[in-house]
Order: C-alpha cells, then structure tokens, then sequence
C-alpha cells in the first residue's frame, strides 16, 4: 500500500519527528509507524498474490501445520495495519525505536520460518507481540502482558502463549546491535526516498508517565481478534 497522496513526509519532517519526539510533548503518530504499515501492506499484499497462484496457506508440502500457525484469527480482522499501529501507540505511547526493532524481529521470524507468510489473519498478533516484546527490549518501563494484550484485542492468556511461543521460535536471539538497527532505519528511510540522515532515538518514559497512562487502562476501546 502506497502512501497516501495527502500525505507528503518531508527529509525535514521526518527527521524533525524523529529527533525531536517527546512523550510529554507529542501525541502525533511517529512518522516510523505510516512507513513501518507501507511495508507490511505490500507484504501482506505480495503473500496473497503468492497463496492465490501457488494454493498456499500456512502449510507446508506435507500438509502439516507450520509453527507460526499460533499467530492465526479465526477470522481476519477487519481493522487495517495503519489503524491497528496507531492503536498500539495511543495506548503504550512506545517509540519510534521499538517499531524498529518490532521490524527487525518481525524479519528474523520470517527469515527463521521460510514456510511461514505473513497473512491478514496472524498479521495483528504478530505486530502487539513483536511490539511488546521490542518495547521490553528497548524501553526502561514496561506495561504488563495484560496491558498489551487489551490493547491489541486478544487475551492475557493468549498474549502470554503468543509471547512464549515467538521467544522459542527466534531461539530468544533478540539483540540488536547498533549496526543492524542503522541498516534498518535506513531500508525504512529508503521507503519514503530520503537520502541519508534518517537515525531513529532510543526515546525512554519516566515511571511516573507509565503510572498515569496506567490509570487509564479501563477507558481502553475493546477490540478483539
């Protein structure tokens, strides 16, 4: 999916968001988030053309299930990918640099399960479990799994399994050093045909924040996948 054509992001604009994002300040969307959803559009779109022309869904030649069938819906839920991201950050208020890493492991996954596709129908579980996961990794204060699992619409139980699963199935290989993380701002960077200088900053909340965001929790808008 393209971006939009009212939707012009700018080098300057950009890197202004990027550098200068602020969690007491912002409650824009991270430009990060529109490029990140782009990305997995097209790929959801390039997996449907792929299973329509080679029969394919989630199954390998012997007919078994694949270990990445723990992401699956039962049905595909009709809330778009630009949406849904967008719901995660209004509620966690994560950074521009857990999506990024979201991505980096959203990428080994797929490199570590060459039969898995990503599809609509384990798209959503894959990105609040990815993000959560990122957020530990890169942030100093955390939501807990029951927090991210009302708000990316499955239940404690299920985020817990899908978090345990995903760890396994990446043999918990979850560093990013800062040379894989620059390479992959800059595949973001070249998504949007800017040239150079796009480096996304490791943004951290205050613990007082997350107590006040937490105090919130019930007003959450339900959505369920």
């Amino acid at each position: 999916m393209a971006f939009s054509s009212n939707m012009v992001i700018s080098p300057r604009k950009l890197r202004y968001d990027v550098y200068s994002y602020s969690y007491e300040q912002d409650s824009k969307t991270p430009l990060v988030i529109s490029v990140l959803a782009s990305l997995i559009e097209r790929t959801l779109a390039r997996n449907e053309r792929i299973g329509r022309k080679c029969g394919l869904n989630n199954v390998n030649h012997n007919g078994s299930k694949t270990r990445g069938r723990v992401f699956d819906c039962n049905e595909t839920p009709d809330m778009n990918i630009q949406s849904y991201l967008e719901r995660i950050f209004r509620y966690t208020k994560a950074g521009p640099s857990v999506y990024v890493v979201a991505y980096v492991y959203i990428d080994r996954f797929c490199r570590s399960l060459p039969e898995f596709r990503i599809t609509g129908r384990n798209v959503h579980r894959l990105l609040i479990t990815t993000i959560m996961v990122a957020s530990k990794y890169v942030e100093d204060m955390n939501y807990r799994n029951s927090y991210f699992a009302r708000v990316g619409g499955v239940t404690t139980k299920e985020m817990n399994t899908l978090e345990l699963e995903f760890l396994f199935l990446m043999n918990f290989k979850l560093h990013v050093n800062v040379s894989v993380f620059e390479s992959y701002c800059c595949h973001l960077e070249r998504e949007v045909s800017i040239g150079g200088g796009y480096h996304i900053e490791k943004t951290l909340r205050c613990a007082e924040e997350i107590k006040s965001q937490q105090r919130g929790y019930s007003q959450i808008a339900r959505i369920s996948l």
